[in-house]
């Protein structure tokens, strides 16, 4: 029995040690897993430049208590099966005190599975499908609104503007697609609107005129995309090339935001609507100065992408200095007590419906006009005046 005890008493003196030990280091390391290569490389590299200038800036300020905080990437390529892997590489080999980042769907899920059975805190910044926090997880925190929530301010440009009649649905078939689209079919059914086509398709696909030939047979008055930006690019190239004109062409974020959209389809992405979660003129203390600074620093823009990413590395930063110790727990504990404002909007994690520990925040809408991407609803957060009704043969021309 005396044996027994001392055991225990050396074990328990251990993991109390291991804590403090980690603690008493001088970097503390967190793992961060992004697309860096693959097809959804290009959001990758936005996540992963802003959460480097992010580190930049809290090292110079201090760090953690005066520890020097270090992000350990891992690529994902953009597959589930290699995020699981970086995750438990990341936990096991690597004893990162937590992990960060997520992009897809797909691949954010497969990261939160491993992240909750190790019982290590995982902070979601991107990967938005609903089922991530509402599995009962009480070690994953999503800082981003999940995909349900994206139409929020379409919502209402849809009702008191446009009022359509009929829409049309095409969605890659990822959890993100799939989610998101069933969310806008709800919207629809709610406002009235009748879903004429509704269509997934498999990402990467070259040729998407089977698909719309059905839109341009139905002439819906809405065309609601949910894609990543190849994808966006190649759908609206072609929808030009079929010259499909319904009242208006929106995205559900993602591909549609970025730089590179307008990039790949060249003037077919004049007056397109998308969704979005952020823009750097809202009233966010540091918004504008993180989008000026990125800018500078990259030489190209940014957008909600990298601003959840810039955000999210403040936030782990701010769990990390008010936790009791390094223990998974005492991490979990402090995030679950996050109220902040960060660049994205304010962060402070809560329950509501089937979610748990999920940031709400609301959602915009943005429009390509005459090349930039423009903040148009509300109205009263504007940055330019929303151009509709829309003369497609116009804006082909």
């Amino acid at each position: 029995m005396k044996k027994l005890l001392s055991v225990a008493l050396c074990l328990g003196l251990l993991g109390a040690f291991g804590g403090a030990s980690a603690w008493a280091a001088d970097t503390l390391r967190v793992g961060i897993i992004l697309p860096i290569t693959g097809a959804k490389a290009n959001f990758g590299e936005i996540e992963k430049l802003s959460f480097e200038m992010a580190l930049q800036e809290i090292n110079a300020a201090g760090g953690i208590n005066g520890k020097k905080l270090e992000f350990l990437f891992e690529d994902d390529t953009g597959r589930p099966e290699v995020a699981r892997s970086a995750a438990e590489k990341l936990i096991t080999k690597d004893k990162v005190l937590m992990l960060g980042g997520g992009y897809g769907s797909s691949e954010t899920f497969a990261i939160a599975g491993v992240a909750q059975q190790n019982r290590i805190p995982f902070l979601v910044n991107t990967g938005s499908d609903d089922k991530i926090t509402e599995q009962g997880w009480e070690y994953i925190f999503r800082l981003n609104p999940p995909v349900s929530e994206y139409p929020k301010a379409l919502e209402s440009f849809l009702t008191e503007v446009v009022k359509p009649k009929t829409a049309a649905i095409l969605y890659e078939n990822t959890n993100f697609g799939t989610s998101g689209s069933q969310e806008f079919k709800a919207i629809c059914q709610r406002l009235g609107i009748q879903v004429v086509v509704e269509e997934g398709y498999e990402h990467g696909g070259v040729d998407f005129k089977p698909i719309l030939v059905k839109v341009k047979d139905k002439n819906p008055d809405l065309v609601y995309m949910i894609s990543y930006v190849m994808d966006a690019s190649l759908l609206m190239r072609q929808a030009m090339e079929l010259r499909i004109k319904p009242k208006l062409f929106v995205g559900g974020a993602a591909g549609f935001t970025l730089p590179e959209f307008p990039k790949n389809a060249g003037k077919a992405a004049e007056k397109v609507f998308s969704a979005t979660l952020w823009y750097q003129t809202l009233k966010y203390p540091g918004a504008m100065d993180y989008y000026n600074k990125f800018v500078a620093t990259y030489k190209k823009d940014t957008e909600y992408h990298g601003a959840e990413a810039y955000a999210a590395a403040y936030v782990i930063a701010d769990a990390l200095k008010r936790a009791k110790s390094t223990s998974p727990d005492d991490i979990r504990k402090a995030l679950s007590e996050t109220d902040m404002m960060t660049v994205f909007g304010p962060v402070k994690f809560i329950s509501y419906d089937k979610k748990i520990n999920q940031n709400r925040l609301p959602t915009y809408l943005v429009q390509w006009i005459d090349g930039r991407l423009e903040l148009v609803w509300p109205k009263e957060l504007a940055t330019k005046p929303y151009v509709y009704p829309i003369d497609w043969d116009a804006v082909w021309k």
